[in-house]
């Protein structure tokens, strides 16, 4: 399972996702940065950002 806290990449946002697989957890991710930080275009190198930061979790 991946997961990524958004308040790593946008101090002070608590928003979280956590999917099978990478391209899950960023699209997602990409998402979110669109409806609720008011990205209109994610970057590539944004999307690095968020893979970066994307971390192994253990399924609950």
């Amino acid at each position: 399972m991946k997961r990524f806290d958004c308040g790593t990449l946008v101090p002070g946002c608590h928003w979280h996702t956590q999917a099978e697989d990478e391209a899950e957890v960023v699209r997602r991710a990409s998402e979110h940065l669109r409806s609720a930080h008011g990205e209109t275009h994610v970057r590539p190198n944004m999307v690095e950002e968020i893979k970066s930061r994307i971390r192994d979790v253990q399924p609950a």
